[in-house]
């Protein structure tokens, strides 16, 4: 191959590059948080399809509909009304529980322990679900302890935790 055909093919060359970097890079849309959700392995719903607005909103855990659901993280939230869908949508990080669902408890502990939508806390607009009734309780009792334990063993815990 000649000088001048090599430099033809590098501008092809550079951009194939510069793509292939730019794939690799940047996340797909609506990954923007690292958090690994509980994912109910029976339906694919995220936290056993409980719409994480209603938390917040109506302080009850409320199941979602199938007709008010969103893809985030590649995984399917659903929610009880438009309004909460619309308002996950807007800004997910609000309304995710901590920890993508796993017993703060049990992460403080060093271990992914699935929380169960029905057991939940809401501290300092964070929600936090629990694997059972004394978690929670001893979590109320100490939440900036459990907190703080949580956050230090979270990053090895979600290596643990199966995709």
């Amino acid at each position: 191959m000649t000088a001048a055909q090599n430099l033809r093919k590098a501008p092809f060359v550079s951009a194939l590059v510069a793509a292939l970097v730019t794939l690799t890079l940047t996340p797909p849309p609506g990954a923007a948080t690292t958090e690994r959700v509980v994912v109910d392995r029976h339906t694919g719903l995220a936290i056993g399809g409980f719409d994480p607005v209603a938390y917040f909103v109506e302080a009850d855990a409320v199941r979602g509909k199938g007709d008010f659901e969103h893809t985030f993280t590649g995984v399917v939230w659903r929610f009880r009304n438009e309004g909460n869908r619309a308002a996950f949508a807007a800004d997910p990080d609000v309304y995710m529980p901590r920890f993508g669902g796993y017993d703060p408890v049990a992460v403080a502990r060093g271990v992914g322990v699935p929380g169960d939508p029905r057991l939940w806390l809401i501290v300092e607009r964070r929600l936090y679900l629990f694997y059972t009734q004394e978690a929670q309780a001893a979590f109320g009792d100490s939440p900036k302890g459990v907190i703080e334990a949580a956050v230090r063993n979270w990053p090895a815990v979600q290596l643990t935790l199966a995709p």
